[in-house]
């Protein structure tokens, strides 16, 4: 009956990590420091600038001074790359503009590193639901009937990294907790494995069918 105690006591870990997991993956995961935004530089190079052109219509605006200012109104409709254009963006002909290309691409990085995390989280807890589901409905009445040797030690591991996974808020420290838990749950799964294919039983392939469906799961993360 040592292998039944071990096996209710593993669930119990595992049900634990499994309300932090849901508990973390309720909110989005952590992301990188934002970076100085090209936009809001953009914004402030195009209010210094009006903060100028307002000074010089300032100027303008003295008897005789709004034909010039209507003049040179006109001169930079025509030739807008020559009217300041060039300051804003500063740089060379053919050269991709920065505002355009670079920036929006880092903004696409940061989206999919947030995705593949939430992705990564999601298939996580969905494994480790499958496994407690499993060990309740068909590996805990097999041992009733058939002991096996099982230990909690890597259960309680599990639930140790989850629960310290969910404290991280940003870094990569989440990303190796992320990755620690993934790794624990799949040696849990194979250790599993591993006893029952030890134990000749045809009751155990039911069991192993199912173990083997969530190991290879946990395989294509």
């Amino acid at each position: 009956m040592a292998g039944l105690s071990a096996l209710l006591v593993s669930i119990r870990h595992q049900a634990e990590a499994l309300c932090t997991l849901q508990a973390a993956a309720a909110h989005h995961p952590p992301h990188s420091p934002p970076q100085p935004s090209h936009t809001q530089t953009f914004s402030a190079s195009r209010s210094g600038t009006a903060w100028h052109s307002s000074g010089a219509a300032m100027e303008v605006s003295e008897p005789g001074g709004a034909q010039e200012l209507e003049e040179e109104r006109k001169a930079a409709e025509k030739s807008p790359k020559e009217e300041g254009i060039g300051d804003l963006y500063s740089v060379s002909p053919g050269e991709p503009r920065p505002e355009r290309l670079t920036w929006p691409r880092l903004a696409r990085c940061e989206t999919l590193r947030e995705k593949a995390l939430r992705s990564k989280m999601s298939r996580i807890v969905e494994a480790t639901s499958r496994l407690v589901q499993v060990e309740q409905s068909l590996l805990l009445p097999l041992l009733q009937q058939h002991p096996l040797p099982l230990h909690p030690k890597d259960s309680i591991e599990f639930r140790n990294i989850c629960s310290h996974m969910v404290l991280q808020r940003e870094g990569q420290q989440f990303d190796r907790d992320l990755h620690e838990a993934h790794q624990c749950l799949k040696a849990i799964v194979e250790k599993l494995i591993c006893s029952l294919t030890a134990f000749p039983s045809d009751a155990c392939i039911p069991v192993l069918s199912a173990l083997r469906q969530i190991r290879q799961d946990l395989l294509a993360m």
